[in-house]
């Protein structure tokens, strides 16, 4: 872990000062529908929040930093900048569904089909404490900042960030049955790195984070690659 730490804290740096940018810009456009701009920053917005949880993801698993403060704290500060997420809860929850992948104790595992378990999905992560902090914010923001602005590229780029992430991290690697031989019962999005990373980070990737929930975002698509030639369990 010690090579790549230095690193992860580089492009954790990175996503947040996209992120801060690409709001700060977001939030003074000026909201017209006819603006191009408008669905450009949605866009970058929502792929840049998927960025951030993921970061959050990555500092569950240290491989920010090997500084065990400093990987806690970017973990924290990510999840809190994804709609005041509580890092503590998401680090439990998410190393329940390592250790009980695709079981009734796995909080991430849902019998049924997408909307269903979407909504189950969402149900283990929000809190009242986070739609507190979220509408309090909100009140104070629309004081300086234009609703619409606020709405539409700040608040709806998150949830959108949630369907990425749930679509492509946890339903399509974990739907369906799976093999004895796939201890992981996880699949992986075909191979293709520019397709990973728009779609999520490499999150899509997800046999071969869960083989190694050591390796970092971005240094799953080697790994994707070394597992490819020697192929996937049935």
């Amino acid at each position: 872990m010690a090579k790549h730490s230095n690193k992860g804290i580089y492009y954790a740096l990175g996503i947040h000062i996209l992120w801060w940018g690409c709001l700060l810009w977001a939030l003074q456009l000026d909201f017209n529908l006819a603006n191009p701009w408008i669905y450009v920053a949605f866009l970058l917005q929502t792929h840049l929040y998927t960025g951030l949880f993921i970061t959050a993801h990555d500092a569950m698993h240290g491989t920010v930093s090997n500084n065990r403060k400093l990987n806690k704290a970017v973990g924290t500060i990510s999840a809190l900048l994804f709609s005041f997420n509580f890092y503590n809860r998401l680090n439990k929850k998410h190393h329940e569904h390592h250790r009980f992948v695709a079981t009734d104790k796995d909080p991430d595992y849902h019998h049924g089909s997408f909307w269903p378990w979407y909504f189950s999905f969402l149900k283990q992560y929000i809190s009242i404490w986070q739609i507190l902090l979220m509408a309090i914010s909100y009140n104070l923001l629309k004081l300086f900042i234009p609703w619409e602005n606020l709405v539409f590229l700040w608040m709806a780029p998150a949830v959108f960030s949630t369907f990425q992430l749930f679509y492509f991290g946890t339903y399509q690697p974990h739907k369906g049955e799976h093999s004895a031989a796939n201890q992981q019962k996880s699949t992986s999005q075909s191979l293709n790195h520019w397709k990973a990373f728009f779609t999520c980070y490499f999150f899509g990737y997800h046999y071969e984070h869960h083989i190694s929930p050591g390796t970092p975002w971005w240094k799953l698509p080697k790994l994707k690659e070394k597992i490819a030639e020697e192929g996937y369990p049935g």
